[in-house]
């Protein structure tokens, strides 16, 4: 489940996994998928020669909420319309809540998903950039100080709200976090600061 992050441009936004068969991950209105992010994440908070990095992930946005749907709607099978709903009209929520653990096998359905993506949103690349200067990391218009950027990053390492099932990453969450741990910036681990949002 998305939860609450703070930015420093667009106050409190929702960020994270929002469904356990997808690596897609949303930043407010944002889609991206997980291992674009973890390779963006990686070059922002390893500077090369101590420049300011710039990349970018492919992605989409979906402006309108109508396009975007109901997550709790959705998750209930009461309100399946926009992207969420076509998605979980895919991949219903499991009715077994031991099953609701983020699937470190997503990425396969990445082709569907992307379908899905593209027919309601816009398609997009996300500017990401480190500013050294502020101390800050830019995703699209969403700046984030360091810190809770950090924080985004243990999240993703640590599948989510449901958690990655059986505690197993896929191999680029796995790849960011071996990074990131050699060069002595590995995040301290996830803890919720609020529930979902």
């Amino acid at each position: 489940m998305p939860l609450a992050f703070r930015s420093a441009s667009h106050g409190t936004v929702a960020f994270g996994f929002f469904h356990i068969e997808t690596d897609l991950l949303l930043l407010d209105r944002l889609l991206f998928f997980a291992d674009d992010f973890c390779r963006a994440a990686t070059a922002l908070r390893l500077p090369a020669g101590g420049s300011a990095p710039r990349t970018s992930l492919a992605g989409w946005s979906i402006a309108d909420p109508r396009r975007m749907g109901d997550l709790h709607g959705s998750i209930a099978g009461r309100a399946r319309w926009g992207f969420l709903g076509a998605l979980y009209e895919r991949w219903p929520f499991p009715r077994d809540p031991a099953a609701f653990r983020q699937q470190p096998e997503g990425f396969r359905n990445r082709a569907a998903v992307a379908e899905l993506a593209a027919r309601f949103g816009e398609p997009r690349a996300i500017p990401a950039a480190f500013d050294a200067t502020r101390g800050t990391l830019e995703l699209g218009e969403y700046v984030f100080e360091t810190t809770e950027f950090d924080r985004m990053i243990a999240y993703v390492d640590r599948g989510g709200w449901p958690r990655w099932r059986d505690g197993v990453r896929p191999p680029y969450v796995a790849a960011m976090m071996s990074a990131l741990r050699a060069a002595g910036c590995e995040p301290p681990p996830f803890e919720p600061a609020e529930g979902p949002a």
